[in-house]
């Protein structure tokens, strides 16, 4: 399999905080932004290996700053590291004041997927390399 540059899976989304997302304290709920992390981290997983991937772990979740009502909130992925069938993605949350223009570091994580064959069973991913 030919090796394969971090680049190559790096996956962007960006959406609003409306208020069904928020808790009582007009920010977004912790489980709502780990399921958007989920998500785009399998897109990137799937855009390295291009197979079917499953979340085998979420290895951290680091909140860093609240996302409040009416942030943008963007979310980048791409795949750090490969084992076997398995690979890591990191993904980095940035908020920002859809008023002011003010972004700021609000998360970040780390995450396991492991790529399936058409059977479901795991299955070979190509390296990966880091960029500068």
């Amino acid at each position: 399999m030919k090796k394969k540059p971090c680049s190559a899976s790096r996956t962007i989304q960006t959406d609003l905080v409306l208020p069904n997302d928020t808790n009582g304290h007009n920010t977004l709920f912790g489980g709502a932004l780990m399921s958007r992390i989920d998500r785009v981290a399998g897109i990137a997983a799937m855009k390295h290996c291009r197979m079917a991937t499953v979340t085998a772990s979420m290895d951290s979740v680091d909140f860093l700053h609240p996302i409040t009502l009416r942030d943008a909130v963007t979310l980048e992925a791409f795949v750090t590291w490969t084992g076997k069938s398995s690979m890591e993605v990191f993904v980095s949350v940035t908020a920002e004041n859809t008023f002011t223009g003010e972004k700021r570091a609000a998360a970040t994580s780390f995450l396991t997927f492991v790529a399936l064959d058409e059977k479901g069973n795991p299955t070979a991913v190509p390296s990966v390399y880091p960029e500068t």
